[in-house]
């Protein structure tokens, strides 16, 4: 069945969803702020900013008009950076379709206030947890837009919201599951990012794959354990929304986390690799905010910590994976923890 829907954010991954959702059925509207590439998908089928040398299906229209987006669809996916959420929402706050379902793809954890992303539209909005919904899984755009077979997670506490996303994103080369763990999926998404961070600074130091597969199996273990602390269920961790995300986002050169941290090793300190970086990093605003979530519940989060330290200027690349090399030697897993 067809459905009407509007992405709103008209940037690589916003714009690939898009394509996606055209090849899934669903009649697609993109909002973007850019008026020029609002005008190079409704007149060229492109955008080459953001996905160069790919042709968008004829289909996908575009605007930059944000009430007509919103009042054009029956479901919203935000596709914005995470850190700018708030701030735009309040300035929609007036004309929000709150009883439309909300679809996240914002992969962070708010910085000043510690909050998931569906929480803040929750905060903002108002919307309730049953029309709120999120896509996540190891989905880099630039091999997405390409049509290369891949999977994702819809999650929601309604199921209904589960099915419809995967109803509106379903095609024969992007399968979506369902799951009904909403903060597992969200806090996976948001942590995978910080841990990639670690990962390309060691490969910017020079360090090989037995250094990367350490610090991926560490950092997962530290994901988990945050998260089932929190409340998610143990088991989402092991799936697309947690392994699948973390591996490609860890081990691909399309990965802007990834390639953020390589710069730091290489570079020396995140405060260089910051001005030669100009995509936008979630993690660099994510770190500090998930150790203090770790910090209320107790959780030793020691991987993060030291991205997170990286990131303030605390310490060095070399500081940081002496730290990281410096965790406990005790048992790996502790059976008698059941719920991790």
């Amino acid at each position: 069945m067809s459905r009407k829907i509007s992405i709103i954010g008209a940037g690589a991954w916003g714009t690939t969803l898009g394509q996606v959702a055209v090849d899934a059925g669903s009649e697609v509207l993109i909002w973007g702020r850019n008026p020029e590439i609002v005008a190079e998908i409704n007149e060229r089928s492109s955008n080459e900013k953001f996905l160069p040398g790919i042709k968008l299906p004829s289909q996908l229209r575009a605007t930059g008009d944000i009430t007509q987006a919103f009042e054009s669809a029956e479901a919203i996916i935000l596709a914005i950076p995470a850190q700018s959420l708030r701030e735009n929402l309040e300035s929609w706050r007036d004309f929000y379709p709150r009883e439309k379902v909300s679809i996240s793809t914002l992969k962070g954890i708010e910085l000043s206030t510690q909050l998931r992303m569906s929480q803040v539209l929750m905060e903002v909005i108002g919307v309730g947890s049953n029309e709120i919904g999120f896509i996540t899984g190891p989905n880099l755009a630039g091999e997405l837009s390409l049509r290369q077979p891949a999977g994702a997670v819809g999650a929601s506490e309604n199921p209904l919201v589960a099915q419809l996303i995967a109803e509106i994103f379903t095609t024969s080369y992007f399968r979506v599951l369902t799951s009904a763990d909403l903060l597992g999926c969200e806090l996976a998404a948001a942590l995978k990012n910080i841990v990639a961070v670690a990962v390309g600074v060691v490969v910017g130091l020079g360090y090989g794959e037995n250094t990367q597969a350490m610090i991926i199996t560490r950092g997962l273990n530290e994901v988990t354990k945050l998260g089932v602390a929190l409340g998610a269920q143990p088991l989402t961790f092991s799936g697309l929304a947690g392994m699948g995300d973390l591996v490609a986002t860890c081990q691909s050169s399309l990965s802007r986390n990834r390639s953020f941290g390589e710069e730091i090793g290489r570079l020396g300190s995140s405060e260089l690799a910051s001005t030669s970086f100009s995509k936008t990093v979630e993690a660099v605003a994510s770190a500090g905010a998930v150790v203090e979530m770790a910090n209320m519940v107790g959780v030793e989060i020691p991987i993060i910590e030291s991205v997170a330290d990286l990131i303030a200027g605390r310490l060095t690349p070399l500081q940081a994976l002496e730290k990281i090399s410096a965790m406990s030697t005790g048992a790996e897993l502790d059976f008698r923890e059941s719920s991790i």
